[in-house]
């Protein structure tokens, strides 16, 4: 069931590919504002999908050089919030009830943030007026490891008339 992200990011993927990207984050930035501070970018986009980079620039690094913690965590809402947002009916709310991070290592360059849902998460938002679930994001570094485990638990609701 398409919502009115969904429709949207279906029109960007008709764009030029060198373009989808920079629209996606563009349009991204215009609705969540403290994501410009960081300077994420939007890789892919689908309804199960989500692939989001963050560059290890001096505007967010921590004391010892690498991503400080803060940003790792707005890259791993940001990503669990796009996949579960594509799939959020029009007639309800996406809200964040709680993120776990565990930081496992010192983060090495640059963050690149993965989320998917199954096709059983994704059938639980569409057939049900509210619920919640845990989505798990994938964070490596440059190194190809995974410096940080996350669960964001995302829930819906319907939007009061």
């Amino acid at each position: 069931m398409a919502n009115t992200f969904s429709r949207f990011v279906n029109k960007v993927h008709q764009a030029p590919v060198f373009l989808q990207s920079f629209l996606l984050t563009r349009m991204f930035f215009s609705q969540v504002h403290y994501a410009k501070t960081t300077g994420i970018k939007i890789q892919k986009v689908s309804n199960q999908e989500v692939v989001i980079t963050l560059v290890n620039k001096k505007k967010v690094q921590n004391h010892i050089g690498g991503i400080h913690a803060v940003a790792a965590a707005l890259l791993a809402e940001s990503t669990t919030g796009i996949v579960f947002g594509m799939n959020v009916p029009d007639h309800c709310i996406p809200l964040l009830k709680s993120m776990t991070l565990r930081y496992q290592r010192r983060m090495q360059g640059a963050l690149t943030a993965k989320a998917r849902l199954t096709d059983e998460q994704i059938n639980h938002i569409n057939n049900d007026d509210k619920g919640d679930m845990l989505i798990q994001v994938l964070i490596t570094d440059e190194s190809g490891a995974s410096p940080i485990e996350c669960d964001m638990n995302w829930a819906w609701v319907s939007k009061k008339r």
